[in-house]
């Protein structure tokens, strides 16, 4: 019954409602911000390589950069491509690449209102997001409180489950170890660092995140350097199945476009979560640099290209390059059987390794979103804190032994509710976000370093955290390493 209910729903949002709401917000927002995500890419990359200074009460940019990656590249990024491929062919590939173009305008839009309605909660750290500018942007609380339920249950609980269910497929394929004990390791290894809140889960990703990035990436391109001359083959694999170039001859040609839309598409926002509004969560936390709101628009948009057309495209050519990627429906085992072809029986570790970093630093960095909206709806309380905690580790518990099946859809069903809510606030504030955007890149055409003044936002005044945006400077604090 419940299954019946969860594959409807799903069907109704990612069938039609959501594939055409991301990508017409992805092009309103693309059209209107003049292609940013392709004239400003280079920049996006130095503010977020140039950043590692942080404040008394927000993180350094490249740590918000390598947390939001570290939530971002998990199942999505292994399970997930391989699921799309095996659901939908080749083709759900192209539409992956496409939603995650288009996405990086939605991040850069999302986070930059994350910035510019941010507050400072009871013990004087950053606080922001989706449910914040939905509060003070829109004056819609109730709105607010929507969303952080949809996150709470989607990243708190569900998507921990799936990212712990993928880590205990992987370790019990390759070393037949019992999900019970991956569960339970789980469960330690994640309280020893979110019992440290978000200063702890971004330290640990910014020294795991760009390690595990770089060793995977790597590994993939060694794999295409051995296949160099079957890459043409593969490239062109992908673009006639988007389009349903080789099914034409048999008809069908509608409902397998639709196929891989619907799956690329689904699985590209899991991956990169471009219009979800979660990661807008710990752009918010920033203590930006530049000191100005926008900056962090640029940082996401980095993390949105590494995610999908880096890492996504990484796996991708792993399975595409072999001989046997649509022989099986489980995504991890597609993605090992895959690598086992290419470099032999040590694939298989390799990737439950790159799984268990990947996934594990999903869950920390996941946690870290859920607090945040846990805070806007019920305070920086410590028992309520702790409880939750207590609640998202047995969710990683349950993840490891759950139907996997049911956990997917569940996960595509609470991303979809999410998602609609915060799609629907963008647009409401794109005005704003638009106007603090141009006023970035006026300061960075006159040459001078981008600073928010907020006296050029009189209509924000009243929105605004002057604890946050000093009226003159937009200065938060002195800088520390």
């Amino acid at each position: 019954m419940i299954e019946t209910v969860v594959t409807f729903l799903n069907s109704l949002l990612w069938g039609k409602l959501l594939v055409y709401a991301l990508v017409g917000v992805g092009i309103y927002f693309t059209i209107s911000l003049l292609f940013i995500q392709f004239t400003h890419l280079k920049h996006s990359a130095k503010v977020m390589i140039s950043s590692r200074q942080a404040d008394d009460a927000g993180l350094s940019s490249f740590q918000v950069f390598c947390t939001s990656l570290a939530a971002r590249v998990g199942a999505g990024n292994m399970a997930g491509v391989a699921v799309a491929i095996g659901a939908a062919g080749p083709g759900a590939v192209f539409w992956m690449w496409l939603i995650a173009m288009l996405g990086m305008a939605t991040a850069m839009v999302e986070s930059t209102l994350a910035q510019v309605y941010k507050v400072k909660d009871s013990e004087g750290q950053y606080r922001g997001g989706p449910a914040y500018y939905m509060e003070k942007g829109l004056g819609q609380r109730w709105m607010g409180v929507l969303f952080s339920i949809f996150l709470i249950i989607s990243f708190g609980l569900v998507f921990n489950a799936v990212q712990a269910n993928t880590i205990a497929g992987a370790v019990n394929k390759v070393f037949d170890i019992s999900p019970n004990v991956v569960g339970i390791l789980l469960v330690v290894f994640s309280a020893l660092v979110i019992s440290g809140g978000l200063r702890k889960v971004a330290k640990v990703s910014e020294y795991v995140v760009p390690v595990m990035a770089i060793v995977y990436i790597g590994m993939a391109l060694v794999i295409v350097l051995m296949n160099l001359e079957r890459l043409p083959q593969v490239f062109s694999l992908v673009i006639k199945s988007a389009f349903g170039w080789q099914e034409a001859a048999a008809g069908g040609v509608a409902y397998t476009i639709a196929q891989a839309m619907q799956s690329g598409i689904a699985r590209g926002l899991f991956s990169n979560e471009a219009g979800m509004g979660s990661a807008a969560n710990v752009a918010a936390s920033a203590a930006p640099n530049p000191p100005h709101p926008a900056s962090q628009g640029f940082v996401q948009m980095a993390g949105v290209f590494v995610d999908t057309l880096v890492i996504c495209t990484a796996t991708a050519a792993i399975i595409l390059l072999s001989d046997d990627w649509g022989s099986s429906s489980d995504g991890i085992a597609m993605t090992i059987s895959a690598l086992e072809f290419h470099v032999g029986g040590w694939g298989g570790w390799f990737v439950a390794g790159a799984i268990l970093l990947f996934c594990f630093t999903s869950i920390i960095a996941n946690y870290s979103y859920a607090e945040t909206n846990v805070v806007f709806l019920l305070g920086n309380r410590k028992k309520v804190i702790l409880l939750f905690r207590l609640v998202v580790l047995a969710m990683v518990m349950f993840g490891s032994l759950a139907k996997i099946s049911l956990v997917w859809d569940l996960a595509d069903l609470s991303m979809g509710f999410m998602a609609l809510v915060n799609i629907i606030a963008l647009v409401l504030l794109s005005g704003v976000a638009f106007k603090v955007i141009a006023d970035y890149r006026d300061q960075l055409s006159a040459g001078v370093t981008p600073t928010f003044d907020k006296s050029r936002f009189p209509e924000l005044n009243q929105q605004i955290d002057n604890e946050v945006w000093n009226p003159a400077t937009a200065e938060v604090a002195e800088p520390r390493s």
